[in-house]
């Protein structure tokens, strides 16, 4: 693993590109985005040497898995050029392979984390959950109890509705979760610990604890 000081880098980037979001700027410290993004792979790429075998990632490296940092701005309203943030996703196929996975995300401002779960379920997917979490809901509660989850992530959340899903009983014993609309585990970071020696530890304790909740979810949804 790279010194984590490495990471200032990343963390000192991204805060002056957030306050100079334009094309002009970045083209100018262009040197200084690509240092900041090298760091970044470094980081992610020994994250998947830690979980190649367990988590079948052979062939996998850090570009796979890193966003593109140029936001789409065709169809919003924030004009911004570039992302405020470097996110991966450590899954198989990387970024596109379409698979649970961990996303680690480095932003300043105190908004790097790790996390994994459901963060935009398409419909099929959020009524397949529901109906696993309707029939017996006692499995995900083993494992959303678990202790190393708790202790990394506090548990298991994500955004409501604010009524109750059509088809369902409003005293169904398990109305919060099948409100969910997402379902998450995550944890942010503080940017002054992003910058210290145990953040590579804290990252892997995460992953591992979330690795139960990703495979539930991927039970659910095969």
């Amino acid at each position: 693993m790279p010194d984590m000081l490495d990471l200032g880098l990343t963390i000192r980037f991204l805060a002056e590109l957030s306050q100079n979001n334009n094309k002009a700027w970045f083209d100018r410290h262009r040197l200084d985005y690509e240092a900041a993004r090298d760091a970044f792979y470094a980081f992610i790429d020994c994250l998947i040497d830690e979980f190649r075998t367990s988590d079948h990632l052979e062939g996998l490296s850090a570009r796979d898995c890193i966003a593109r940092i140029y936001r789409d701005i065709r169809f919003s309203k924030n004009k911004s050029p570039y992302k405020s943030n470097l996110g991966a996703l450590v899954a198989p196929g990387g970024w596109k392979g379409g698979r649970n996975g961990y996303y680690i995300s480095i932003e300043p401002g105190n908004q790097s984390m790790v996390a994994g779960g459901l963060y935009a379920p398409t419909p099929e997917q959020l009524n397949r959950f529901r109906q696993v979490i309707a029939e017996d809901a006692t499995e995900f509660h083993e494992i959303s109890r678990q202790e190393d989850l708790i202790e990394a992530f506090g548990g298991v959340e994500g955004e409501r509705l604010k009524t109750v899903p059509k088809g369902y009983d409003p005293a169904h014993p398990e109305i919060d979760l099948l409100r969910l609309k997402q379902i998450l585990v995550l944890h942010r970071f503080m940017d002054q610990e992003v910058l210290v020696g145990d953040f590579q530890s804290k990252v892997i304790f995460a992953c591992r604890a979330m690795r139960p909740f990703l495979d539930y979810l991927d039970e659910v949804l095969d």
